[in-house]
Protein backbone atom coordinates (compact mmCIF):
# COMPACT_ATOMS: atom_id res chain seq x y z
CA UNK A 1 0.00 0.00 0.00
CA UNK A 2 1.21 3.50 -0.85
CA UNK A 3 1.88 6.09 1.95
CA UNK A 4 -0.51 9.13 1.71
CA UNK A 5 0.91 11.32 0.47
CA UNK A 6 -1.82 14.18 0.66
CA UNK A 7 -0.87 17.19 2.99
CA UNK A 8 -3.06 16.75 5.78
CA UNK A 9 -0.62 13.69 6.44
CA UNK A 10 2.42 15.17 6.60
CA UNK A 11 2.91 16.96 10.33
CA UNK A 12 6.44 19.49 10.91
CA UNK A 13 7.75 17.88 14.43
CA UNK A 14 6.52 20.18 17.32
CA UNK A 15 9.55 22.47 18.83
CA UNK A 16 9.39 22.35 22.36
CA UNK A 17 8.72 25.45 23.93
CA UNK A 18 11.97 25.43 25.63
CA UNK A 19 13.84 24.91 23.10
CA UNK A 20 11.63 27.54 21.00
CA UNK A 21 12.21 30.42 23.34
CA UNK A 22 16.15 29.67 23.33
CA UNK A 23 16.11 29.75 20.05
CA UNK A 24 14.21 33.68 19.82
CA UNK A 25 16.69 34.55 22.25
CA UNK A 26 19.48 33.35 20.30
CA UNK A 27 18.12 35.36 17.36
CA UNK A 28 17.77 38.62 19.57
CA UNK A 29 21.54 38.48 20.73
CA UNK A 30 22.32 37.35 16.77
CA UNK A 31 20.52 40.43 15.93
CA UNK A 32 21.44 43.03 18.44
CA UNK A 33 25.20 42.42 17.63
CA UNK A 34 24.75 43.10 13.94
CA UNK A 35 22.90 46.27 14.96
CA UNK A 36 24.96 47.60 17.47
CA UNK A 37 28.91 46.55 15.26
CA UNK A 38 27.46 47.53 11.89
CA UNK A 39 29.22 51.33 12.29
CA UNK A 40 32.64 49.32 12.25
CA UNK A 41 32.50 48.20 8.87
CA UNK A 42 30.01 50.79 7.46
CA UNK A 43 32.68 53.44 9.00
CA UNK A 44 35.26 52.85 6.69
CA UNK A 45 32.43 54.45 4.04
CA UNK A 46 30.69 57.03 6.05
CA UNK A 47 33.64 58.66 7.74
CA UNK A 48 34.46 60.78 4.31
CA UNK A 49 31.12 61.40 3.56
CA UNK A 50 30.65 63.05 7.14
CA UNK A 51 34.41 64.26 7.08
CA UNK A 52 35.76 62.09 10.39
CA UNK A 53 38.75 61.51 12.54
CA UNK A 54 39.67 58.40 13.92
CA UNK A 55 38.70 59.95 16.84
CA UNK A 56 35.49 61.02 16.39
CA UNK A 57 34.55 57.39 14.50
CA UNK A 58 35.46 56.12 18.35
CA UNK A 59 32.95 58.16 20.06
CA UNK A 60 30.60 57.17 17.73
CA UNK A 61 31.47 53.52 18.44
CA UNK A 62 30.86 54.46 21.96
CA UNK A 63 28.23 56.46 22.00
CA UNK A 64 25.31 53.69 22.54
CA UNK A 65 27.45 52.81 25.29
CA UNK A 66 26.15 55.64 27.23
CA UNK A 67 22.70 54.71 27.89
CA UNK A 68 23.54 51.04 27.38
CA UNK A 69 24.99 51.32 30.83
CA UNK A 70 22.62 53.19 32.45
CA UNK A 71 19.68 50.85 31.53
CA UNK A 72 21.80 47.46 32.93
CA UNK A 73 20.66 47.86 35.89
CA UNK A 74 17.35 49.94 35.33
CA UNK A 75 16.36 47.38 32.19
CA UNK A 76 17.31 44.30 34.91
CA UNK A 77 15.10 45.21 37.43
CA UNK A 78 12.44 45.97 34.65
CA UNK A 79 12.16 42.05 33.48
CA UNK A 80 12.34 41.04 37.44
CA UNK A 81 9.44 43.40 37.78
CA UNK A 82 7.47 43.33 35.04
CA UNK A 83 8.56 40.14 32.75
CA UNK A 84 10.93 39.44 29.68
CA UNK A 85 7.39 39.61 27.68
CA UNK A 86 6.72 43.41 27.58
CA UNK A 87 10.79 44.46 28.51
CA UNK A 88 11.75 42.65 25.22
CA UNK A 89 9.74 43.80 23.03
CA UNK A 90 9.74 47.26 23.91
CA UNK A 91 13.69 47.20 23.62
CA UNK A 92 13.98 45.72 20.35
CA UNK A 93 10.96 48.11 19.00
CA UNK A 94 13.78 50.86 19.98
CA UNK A 95 16.78 49.34 19.27
CA UNK A 96 14.65 48.98 15.78
CA UNK A 97 14.50 52.22 15.24
CA UNK A 98 17.13 53.39 15.95
CA UNK A 99 19.06 51.27 13.11
CA UNK A 100 16.83 53.14 11.00
CA UNK A 101 17.61 56.68 12.11
CA UNK A 102 21.33 55.54 11.82
CA UNK A 103 20.90 54.98 7.85
CA UNK A 104 19.54 58.87 7.85
CA UNK A 105 22.36 60.58 9.71
CA UNK A 106 23.97 63.05 7.98
CA UNK A 107 26.21 64.58 10.23
CA UNK A 108 28.00 63.41 13.49
CA UNK A 109 25.76 64.97 15.57
CA UNK A 110 22.71 63.24 13.75
CA UNK A 111 25.26 59.81 14.25
CA UNK A 112 25.83 60.33 17.96
CA UNK A 113 21.90 60.80 18.72
CA UNK A 114 20.89 57.55 16.42
CA UNK A 115 23.89 55.53 18.48
CA UNK A 116 22.65 56.44 21.91
CA UNK A 117 19.05 55.76 21.01
CA UNK A 118 20.34 52.03 20.08
CA UNK A 119 21.98 52.35 23.51
CA UNK A 120 19.04 52.89 24.81
CA UNK A 121 16.86 50.20 23.37
CA UNK A 122 19.59 47.27 23.74
CA UNK A 123 20.69 48.36 27.12
CA UNK A 124 18.12 46.31 28.93
CA UNK A 125 17.87 43.27 26.61
CA UNK A 126 20.63 40.93 27.97
CA UNK A 127 19.79 41.06 31.62
CA UNK A 128 16.00 40.94 30.87
CA UNK A 129 16.93 37.66 28.24
CA UNK A 130 18.62 36.84 31.19
CA UNK A 131 15.93 36.88 33.58
CA UNK A 132 14.25 34.65 30.93
CA UNK A 133 16.63 32.12 30.77
CA UNK A 134 16.29 31.76 34.57
CA UNK A 135 12.73 30.71 34.43
CA UNK A 136 12.87 29.10 31.21
CA UNK A 137 16.18 26.98 31.42
CA UNK A 138 17.03 24.07 33.96
CA UNK A 139 19.80 25.38 36.88
CA UNK A 140 22.18 22.44 35.32
CA UNK A 141 22.31 24.20 31.64
CA UNK A 142 22.41 27.40 32.27
CA UNK A 143 26.10 27.73 31.25
CA UNK A 144 24.84 26.04 28.02
CA UNK A 145 22.29 28.25 27.49
CA UNK A 146 24.13 31.15 28.08
CA UNK A 147 27.03 30.44 26.14
CA UNK A 148 24.72 29.40 23.11
CA UNK A 149 23.13 32.47 22.98
CA UNK A 150 26.50 34.63 23.01
CA UNK A 151 27.68 32.14 20.20
CA UNK A 152 24.75 33.34 18.57
CA UNK A 153 26.10 37.07 19.50
CA UNK A 154 29.29 36.16 18.15
CA UNK A 155 28.02 34.75 15.10
CA UNK A 156 26.48 38.44 14.63
CA UNK A 157 29.82 39.69 14.98
CA UNK A 158 31.46 37.05 12.35
CA UNK A 159 28.03 38.00 9.76
CA UNK A 160 28.49 41.58 10.20
CA UNK A 161 31.71 42.54 8.41
CA UNK A 162 30.95 40.53 5.04
CA UNK A 163 27.03 41.06 5.38
CA UNK A 164 27.41 44.86 5.76
CA UNK A 165 30.00 45.44 3.09
CA UNK A 166 27.76 43.28 0.57
CA UNK A 167 24.62 45.54 1.47
CA UNK A 168 26.94 48.29 1.10
CA UNK A 169 28.27 47.18 -2.54
CA UNK A 170 24.52 46.11 -3.88
CA UNK A 171 22.92 48.95 -2.28
CA UNK A 172 24.24 51.58 0.40
CA UNK A 173 25.54 52.20 3.07
CA UNK A 174 22.26 54.08 4.56
CA UNK A 175 19.91 51.25 2.69
CA UNK A 176 22.11 48.64 4.62
CA UNK A 177 20.84 50.03 8.05
CA UNK A 178 17.57 50.30 6.60
CA UNK A 179 17.02 46.39 5.79
CA UNK A 180 18.73 45.67 9.21
CA UNK A 181 15.79 48.04 11.09
CA UNK A 182 13.20 46.23 9.45
CA UNK A 183 14.62 42.91 10.55
CA UNK A 184 14.54 44.28 14.04
CA UNK A 185 10.90 45.00 14.08
CA UNK A 186 9.87 41.95 12.75
CA UNK A 187 11.83 40.18 15.78
CA UNK A 188 10.06 42.11 18.28
CA UNK A 189 6.68 41.07 16.80
CA UNK A 190 7.64 37.26 17.21
CA UNK A 191 8.65 37.74 20.56
CA UNK A 192 5.66 39.32 21.66
CA UNK A 193 3.23 36.64 19.76
CA UNK A 194 5.20 33.85 21.54
CA UNK A 195 6.79 34.30 24.77
CA UNK A 196 4.97 33.88 27.73
CA UNK A 197 6.55 35.25 31.35
CA UNK A 198 5.24 32.00 33.07
CA UNK A 199 6.49 29.17 31.32
CA UNK A 200 2.90 26.97 32.18
CA UNK A 201 0.97 29.66 30.19
CA UNK A 202 2.93 28.75 26.88
CA UNK A 203 0.13 26.55 25.23
CA UNK A 204 2.97 24.62 24.07
CA UNK A 205 5.01 23.81 27.21
CA UNK A 206 4.93 19.91 28.42
CA UNK A 207 4.27 18.44 31.94
CA UNK A 208 8.33 17.20 31.13
CA UNK A 209 9.01 20.63 30.14
CA UNK A 210 7.88 21.79 33.25
CA UNK A 211 9.05 19.25 35.46
CA UNK A 212 12.77 19.97 34.20
CA UNK A 213 12.30 23.79 35.58
CA UNK A 214 12.19 23.29 39.15
CA UNK A 215 10.46 26.43 41.60
CA UNK A 216 8.65 27.65 38.25
CA UNK A 217 5.63 27.47 39.86
CA UNK A 218 6.63 29.34 43.05
CA UNK A 219 8.20 32.52 41.08
CA UNK A 220 5.16 32.45 38.89
CA UNK A 221 2.81 32.64 41.97
CA UNK A 222 5.08 35.21 43.99
CA UNK A 223 4.86 38.69 44.05
CA UNK A 224 7.86 40.85 43.07
CA UNK A 225 10.10 40.55 46.01
CA UNK A 226 12.19 43.91 46.51
CA UNK A 227 15.62 43.83 45.01
CA UNK A 228 18.27 43.30 48.59
CA UNK A 229 20.43 46.27 47.04
CA UNK A 230 23.34 46.68 49.10
CA UNK A 231 23.96 43.21 49.35
CA UNK A 232 23.50 42.33 45.62
CA UNK A 233 25.83 44.75 44.61
CA UNK A 234 28.54 43.52 47.73
CA UNK A 235 28.19 40.33 46.20
CA UNK A 236 28.30 41.24 42.19
CA UNK A 237 31.38 43.79 42.37
CA UNK A 238 33.95 41.28 41.59
CA UNK A 239 32.53 39.66 39.20
CA UNK A 240 31.53 43.39 37.32
CA UNK A 241 35.27 44.09 37.55
CA UNK A 242 36.19 41.26 35.80
CA UNK A 243 33.35 41.51 33.24
CA UNK A 244 34.80 45.23 32.68
CA UNK A 245 38.13 43.35 31.77
CA UNK A 246 36.46 41.09 29.68
CA UNK A 247 34.24 43.51 27.64
CA UNK A 248 37.64 46.25 26.85
CA UNK A 249 38.91 43.38 24.52
CA UNK A 250 35.49 42.62 23.30
CA UNK A 251 35.02 46.32 22.88
CA UNK A 252 38.35 46.42 20.64
CA UNK A 253 37.60 43.70 18.71
CA UNK A 254 33.67 44.63 17.91
CA UNK A 255 34.72 48.49 17.22
CA UNK A 256 38.51 48.29 15.60
CA UNK A 257 39.39 44.98 14.22
CA UNK A 258 37.95 45.75 10.70
CA UNK A 259 39.77 48.99 10.62
CA UNK A 260 43.10 47.31 12.05
CA UNK A 261 43.00 45.09 8.76
CA UNK A 262 41.85 47.83 6.59
CA UNK A 263 45.07 50.22 7.70
CA UNK A 264 47.36 47.61 9.73
CA UNK A 265 47.40 45.15 6.69
CA UNK A 266 46.36 47.82 3.82
CA UNK A 267 43.50 45.78 2.50
CA UNK A 268 40.56 46.77 0.61
CA UNK A 269 36.99 46.73 2.32
CA UNK A 270 35.87 43.47 1.00
CA UNK A 271 39.04 42.09 2.23
CA UNK A 272 39.08 43.40 5.49
CA UNK A 273 35.29 42.20 5.99
CA UNK A 274 36.33 38.33 5.24
CA UNK A 275 39.19 38.71 7.83
CA UNK A 276 37.28 39.97 10.53
CA UNK A 277 34.99 37.44 10.05
CA UNK A 278 37.47 34.76 10.31
CA UNK A 279 38.37 36.30 13.85
CA UNK A 280 34.87 36.55 15.10
CA UNK A 281 33.71 32.74 14.01
CA UNK A 282 36.27 32.02 16.28
CA UNK A 283 34.11 33.69 19.35
CA UNK A 284 31.73 31.33 18.23
CA UNK A 285 33.00 28.12 18.73
CA UNK A 286 34.46 29.97 22.09
CA UNK A 287 31.32 30.61 23.55
CA UNK A 288 29.69 27.45 22.44
CA UNK A 289 32.48 25.15 24.10
CA UNK A 290 32.78 27.28 26.90
CA UNK A 291 28.84 26.75 28.52
CA UNK A 292 28.99 23.18 27.36
CA UNK A 293 32.28 22.50 29.56
CA UNK A 294 31.48 25.03 32.21
CA UNK A 295 27.92 22.75 32.77
CA UNK A 296 29.92 19.33 32.63
CA UNK A 297 32.66 20.49 34.86
CA UNK A 298 29.97 21.66 37.56
CA UNK A 299 28.29 18.19 37.02
CA UNK A 300 31.41 16.07 37.34
CA UNK A 301 32.45 17.80 40.39
CA UNK A 302 29.67 19.71 41.60
CA UNK A 303 31.47 22.77 42.44
CA UNK A 304 30.98 26.09 41.05
CA UNK A 305 33.87 27.52 41.31
CA UNK A 306 36.11 25.25 39.40
CA UNK A 307 33.33 25.09 36.76
CA UNK A 308 32.38 28.96 36.70
CA UNK A 309 36.08 31.18 38.43
CA UNK A 310 38.12 28.64 37.12
CA UNK A 311 37.40 28.21 33.60
CA UNK A 312 37.03 32.29 33.64
CA UNK A 313 40.68 32.68 34.68
CA UNK A 314 41.96 30.11 32.38
CA UNK A 315 40.05 31.87 29.76
CA UNK A 316 41.62 35.28 30.51
CA UNK A 317 45.23 33.44 30.64
CA UNK A 318 45.10 31.89 27.17
CA UNK A 319 43.87 34.73 25.64
CA UNK A 320 46.79 36.86 27.07
CA UNK A 321 49.42 34.68 25.88
CA UNK A 322 47.71 34.40 22.14
CA UNK A 323 47.62 38.31 22.02
CA UNK A 324 51.39 38.74 23.30
CA UNK A 325 52.65 37.83 19.38
CA UNK A 326 50.12 40.40 18.02
CA UNK A 327 52.61 43.26 19.06
CA UNK A 328 55.75 41.59 17.28
CA UNK A 329 54.79 40.18 14.09
CA UNK A 330 53.32 42.17 10.73
CA UNK A 331 52.54 39.06 8.78
CA UNK A 332 48.40 39.53 8.07
CA UNK A 333 47.92 35.39 8.60
CA UNK A 334 49.61 35.13 11.57
CA UNK A 335 47.65 38.21 13.06
CA UNK A 336 44.76 36.69 12.06
CA UNK A 337 45.46 32.77 14.02
CA UNK A 338 46.47 34.99 16.98
CA UNK A 339 43.65 37.48 17.15
CA UNK A 340 41.72 34.45 16.45
CA UNK A 341 43.01 32.48 19.04
CA UNK A 342 42.91 35.36 21.50
CA UNK A 343 39.09 35.88 20.81
CA UNK A 344 38.48 32.26 21.14
CA UNK A 345 39.79 32.25 24.68
CA UNK A 346 38.31 35.64 25.75
CA UNK A 347 34.44 34.01 24.18
CA UNK A 348 35.15 31.20 26.12
CA UNK A 349 34.35 32.62 29.73
CA UNK A 350 31.30 33.70 28.59
CA UNK A 351 29.18 30.57 29.65
CA UNK A 352 30.73 30.39 33.03
CA UNK A 353 30.05 34.52 33.84
CA UNK A 354 26.62 34.76 32.94
CA UNK A 355 25.74 31.65 34.87
CA UNK A 356 27.47 33.66 37.73
CA UNK A 357 24.38 36.13 38.30
CA UNK A 358 22.03 33.09 37.79
CA UNK A 359 24.27 30.74 40.10
CA UNK A 360 23.96 33.89 42.78
CA UNK A 361 20.92 35.15 42.94
CA UNK A 362 18.54 32.93 40.73
CA UNK A 363 15.32 35.37 41.97
CA UNK A 364 16.88 38.49 41.15
CA UNK A 365 19.20 37.22 37.74
CA UNK A 366 17.86 40.41 35.91
CA UNK A 367 19.41 42.95 38.31
CA UNK A 368 22.44 40.84 39.11
CA UNK A 369 22.79 39.99 35.59
CA UNK A 370 22.50 43.78 35.20
CA UNK A 371 24.83 44.95 37.66
CA UNK A 372 27.40 42.64 35.94
CA UNK A 373 27.23 43.52 32.69
CA UNK A 374 27.53 47.69 33.68
CA UNK A 375 31.23 46.22 33.68
CA UNK A 376 30.89 45.70 29.83
CA UNK A 377 28.92 48.59 29.22
CA UNK A 378 31.66 50.92 30.79
CA UNK A 379 34.73 49.08 28.87
CA UNK A 380 32.40 49.99 26.19
CA UNK A 381 32.37 53.79 26.46
CA UNK A 382 35.83 53.90 27.60
CA UNK A 383 37.90 51.07 24.74
CA UNK A 384 37.20 52.73 21.63
CA UNK A 385 38.03 56.65 21.42
CA UNK A 386 41.28 55.82 23.63
CA UNK A 387 41.88 53.38 20.90
CA UNK A 388 40.95 56.20 17.99
CA UNK A 389 43.29 58.71 20.47
CA UNK A 390 46.38 56.44 20.76
CA UNK A 391 46.54 55.50 16.97
CA UNK A 392 45.48 59.30 16.04
CA UNK A 393 48.51 60.34 18.36
CA UNK A 394 50.76 57.45 17.22
CA UNK A 395 49.78 55.94 14.01
CA UNK A 396 50.45 52.84 15.59
CA UNK A 397 47.43 50.05 15.06
CA UNK A 398 48.83 47.50 17.74
CA UNK A 399 50.02 49.76 20.84
CA UNK A 400 46.48 49.67 21.82
CA UNK A 401 46.91 46.05 22.73
CA UNK A 402 49.22 46.37 25.51
CA UNK A 403 46.60 47.79 27.95
CA UNK A 404 44.44 45.07 26.68
CA UNK A 405 46.71 42.40 28.26
CA UNK A 406 47.16 44.03 31.37
CA UNK A 407 43.60 43.90 31.60
CA UNK A 408 43.49 40.74 31.30
CA UNK A 409 45.80 39.64 33.66
CA UNK A 410 44.25 41.76 36.25
CA UNK A 411 40.56 40.15 35.30
CA UNK A 412 42.39 36.64 36.30
CA UNK A 413 43.49 37.78 39.56
CA UNK A 414 40.11 39.53 40.14
CA UNK A 415 38.21 36.65 39.37
CA UNK A 416 39.54 34.69 42.75
CA UNK A 417 37.30 37.13 44.35
CA UNK A 418 33.94 35.94 42.94
CA UNK A 419 31.94 33.46 44.39
CA UNK A 420 29.63 31.52 42.46
CA UNK A 421 28.74 28.43 45.22
CA UNK A 422 27.12 31.10 47.77
CA UNK A 423 23.95 31.84 46.92
CA UNK A 424 22.67 35.69 48.00
CA UNK A 425 20.83 33.94 51.20
CA UNK A 426 23.84 32.60 52.68
CA UNK A 427 25.74 35.86 52.87
CA UNK A 428 28.29 37.52 51.20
Amino acid sequence: MEADSSPSSFRFPRLPATTGVLILICLMYLITYIDRMNVSTAATVFRKELHLSSTQVGFVFSAFAYPYLFFQIFGGWVGDRFGARLALTVSAIIWAGATLLTGLAGSLTAMLFARVLLGFGEGATFPIATRAMSDWTSPNERAFAQGITHASARLGNALTPPLVAWLIAAYSWRQSFYILGIVSFSWALIWCFYFRNNPSEHRAITPKELEALPGYGLRAQRKAEAVPWALLVRRMLPVTIVYFCYGWTLWLYLAWIPSFFLHSYGLDLAHSALFSAGVFFAGVGGDAFGGILSDRVLAKTGSRNKARRNLVVLGFLCSLVSMIPILFLHNLVWAAVFLSSAFFFTEFTIGPMWAIPMDIAPRFAGSASGLMNTGSALAAILCPPIFGYVVDKTGNWTLPFIGNIALLLFGAVMAFWMKPEQPLAEGA
